[in-house]
This record gives structure tokens, sequence and C-alpha cells, in this order.
């Protein structure tokens, strides 16, 4: 009665005895290179295949390997429980309220092993939306399957006899390249709003078409992130930016109307032709290092991301008569208590996006010790990386970050030569003006005594 529920619910028909079987797919039939397979991921699962337990290498992983892509994390899925697996690994952990996982530490390699899933039957364990709350009871390999949010990500490979298991034909869908919900969409998002940001991210990142019906519910139902912990929508975020196809990810957020209240006001800033080009670098920038295998920065990352945000309000205190640098940190403060409301950013996060954006007025300081304090400061590169963007968006002189990477780059006798060459300029001008005042003076008309205060105030605003 109960199983007869779960299908209705999940938009399940009844199907013929064996429907439960996958279809399994050979080494040749598959085609997966196992040298792209993690030494450590083999390792768990021949540990806990030779321990008696089934194990699979699943989800994503095994996406990516019939992609012939190497995948950047392995997941490994088994019928034993979390207790029973942290006993066969010395350094293995039990993580989660809501998904008990078990965490198995190789060195710095982390892989995430979970345990099959029954299907989701007990209201007691959602909220009134329909969220999964709590999603500790086991079950079989089929209904862990079913579980799944997409067909391209329920596939379990085995690598000791090299199968593919595919429970919902998702072999097929990776080569037809679409993204297609497992159960009846709705239903599967209101389970976990999360799903809808996954779908987008997954499409952007792989090139894949959302099914239609997959991606028909989404306008509608995209409130439901609204009741998601802030914690998880920040997760997921960072994930979508650090994928490697941030901007696409951004754009594909746009397109199905999943970006309110998420990155307030970032429409504004990219309908505005400075804002958007330098989103535009920084994103790019970000997925350049993603693509080279280098690290990113997440403070960096929402500090360009709301950059213009903050520039907006600076001026605005600037305007109300606040000095420039309280003016900033009023700023920075307004952003982000506003940011952290939707994506819980952390306070590590949010104290280092602060010290970037608080020494972007620094660099306009190019005399004496200022310079060589600049940069020893901790956040150096990060904040001269950002000026660099800042250079080529257009918003500031890009004579101002050619200056600082001379300096940053030159040696000793490079750096004293690059703060005399600005200083020279400066103690000639004033030369000259002090000699003008021990020759006489001759009386001069209205408007050339207007012009020479012109030229007197721009060059003491120069001097400063």
């Amino acid at each position: 009665m109960i199983k007869k529920l779960i299908r209705k619910i999940l938009g399940v028909k009844p199907s013929a005895k064996g429907a439960n079987k996958p279809i399994v797919l050979s080494a040749k039939e598959h085609g997966i290179d196992v040298k792209l397979v993690s030494s450590n991921a083999i390792r768990v699962t021949h540990t806990l295949q030779d321990a008696g337990f089934k194990a699979f290498i699943v989800g994503g992983a095994v996406r990516d390997l019939l992609l012939g892509v190497k995948p950047k994390d392995f997941d490994v899925a088994t019928n034993a429980t979390p207790e029973q697996v942290k006993r066969l690994f010395r350094r293995a952990f039990i993580i989660g309220r809501r998904f008990q996982i078990v965490h198995v530490m190789f060195g710095q390699d982390l892989l995430e092993v979970t345990t099959f899933r029954a299907a989701a039957s007990n209201d007691n364990n959602k909220d009134e939306h329909g969220r999964v709350l709590r999603d500790n009871t086991f079950g079989q390999q089929h209904e862990d399957a079913m579980r799944r949010d997409f067909t391209v990500n329920a596939m379990y490979y085995d690598p000791s006899t090299q199968v593919v298991l595919d429970y919902h034909n998702g072999i097929q869908d990776i080569r037809q390249k679409t993204l297609r919900m497992i159960g009846v969409p709705e239903a599967r998002y209101r389970e976990d709003p999360v799903r809808m940001l996954r779908v987008v991210r997954f499409a952007a990142k792989l090139g894949f078409t959302i099914d239609p019906a997959t991606a028909a519910p989404i306008a509608v139902m995209a409130t439901l992130i609204n009741n998601v912990p802030a914690a998880r929508v920040f997760d997921e975020m960072l994930k979508s930016l650090t994928s490697g196809h941030a901007m696409a990810c951004l754009e594909q957020l746009r397109k199905e109307g999943l970006h309110h209240g998420l990155l307030p006001l970032l429409d504004v800033v990219l309908e505005q032709p400075l804002g958007a080009k330098f989103v535009t670098l920084a994103l790019a920038n970000t997925d350049a290092r993603v693509q080279a295998n280098k690290t990113t920065s997440p403070s960096f990352l929402f500090a360009t991301l709301l950059w213009h945000q903050v520039l907006e309000k600076w001026n605005a205190y600037q305007a109300a008569g606040e000095f420039p640098i309280p003016a900033l940190h009023l700023a920075a403060d307004d952003v982000l208590e506003m940011q952290t409301e939707k994506l819980a950013i952390q306070r590590k996060i949010g104290s280092d996006m602060r010290e970037i954006w608080a020494m972007q007025p620094r660099f306009e300081r190019r005399v004496g010790k200022s310079p060589y304090k600049l940069i020893e400061h901790l956040r150096f590169r990060a904040a001269y990386d950002f000026l660099l963007l800042r250079c080529a968006s257009g918003e500031i002189d890009a004579s101002i970050g050619e200056w600082w990477t001379a300096f940053y780059e030159g040696d000793p006798a490079g750096r004293e030569a690059l703060l005399n060459a600005k200083i020279k300029p400066e103690k000639s001008d004033k030369s000259e003006k002090t000699a003008a005042k021990k020759r006489p003076r001759r009386r001069r008309s209205a408007t050339q005594q207007s012009i020479d205060m012109n030229i007197d105030v721009s060059g003491k605003q120069e001097n400063k």
C-alpha cells in the first residue's frame, strides 16, 4: 500500500516484474577510461566489497567518466550503513543530519560514501512546503537510483567488474545531451528546492538542454528557494560560480528566473556598461583559473560580484557629506548585511571581502612608504588583482594598474625610480611657483586670474 502511494506521489507508473533491474553496460559499451578513475575511489569500493558489501562509484563522477572528463570529486554508494563504513577505514567521519554520510580521507583527498536510500515516505520528516528535513532511511539500490535527481546522475560504476548499472536510461540522455528529472519534477523540487539551482548549474556546465517537463515548473516554484537554509544556497551558488562556466550559470539563472534574491541588484549591475564589463571580466578570470586547475577564492569572487553595489552606496554616502574611508566601510556594511540574509556569507569570507574593498583607495597613494607597506599586506595580491579588473573595465585609469604592476614586479632600484618619477614633477612645479612669487607681478585681467586659479587648483589636486 505504501509503495503504491509513493509511486503515485512520484508519478511512477506500476511496472512489469523485473523493471527494477538496470541496464548493464559492459566496458566496451560505456567506454570509460580506467585511467580517469581515482585510485582512492577504487580502494574504497574494493575495501567495502572485500568486507561483503556492495559498492559503486556513483553520481556526477560516473556522468563525467562517460563524457570522457576526469571527475573533480568521487562519491561512493554502498549497502553498508554509515557505522559499518566507518569501521572499515582509519580516517572516516560520519557527518550530516538531513543526509547522514561518511567522509573517508586519504591525505588531502576526500571521498563521500553514502548508504543506499529508500523512498521518502514519512511526511513527519517534511516541512509544510514538502521539503525533506530528515532522510536516513536506508533501502535497496533501485530505490536509491529513484531517489537521485537526474537520470544522468543515477548510474553506478563498479571498478572491479568495469560495468555500469543504468536504472533510468541515463546513458541515452547523456548521448542526447539532455537533463531529465527522475519522477515528477514538481514533487522533486518540493522535496529539495536546491535541485532547481542544480539543474541550471549542470545545464550550463555540461552544455546540456533541460528537458521541457523538467524546466516548466521552475518559474512557478522558484520562490521555494526562500525556504532553504541560506548556508545551502550559498554552497550551491559557490559551486555554480566555480564550475568553470560561471557566466553561463548566471545567464541560465536569469533565463529560468532563479536569480532574484540570490544576488540582489545583479540585473541592475549587468545593465550598466561598466558594471557588466567588470562582472564579465571577473567571471571570465575565475573560469580561466578553474579550467587551468588553479585555486579560486570565494572572497575575491563575491567581492567582484558585489563591488558595483558597494561603489554606488559609497558614492551616495560621500555625496551626503561622509568622508571617503568611513563612507566605504558604511557601504560595505550595507551590502554585506543585505546579502548575508540570502546567502549566509561566512564571517571569514565577508571579512576578506571588506579588506579587498578597503584597500582600493590605498592604491591611489603612490608616495613615500605607503606602497611598500601595501605590498606587505596579507590580502595585497587579491586586492591588486581586483584593482587590475577595475582598470580593465574602464572604471579607473589603466596607468594606475600599470604603475602597481611595475612596482610589484620591480627590484628595489626600480621601485625607487618609480617613486622618484612621480615625485620629481611635483617638486619642479613647486619650485617654479616659488620663483614666480619672487618676481614682480604685473597687473592681470580677471579672465587670466581665473585661468591661473584653475591651474593652481588642479595642481594642488594632483599633489594630493
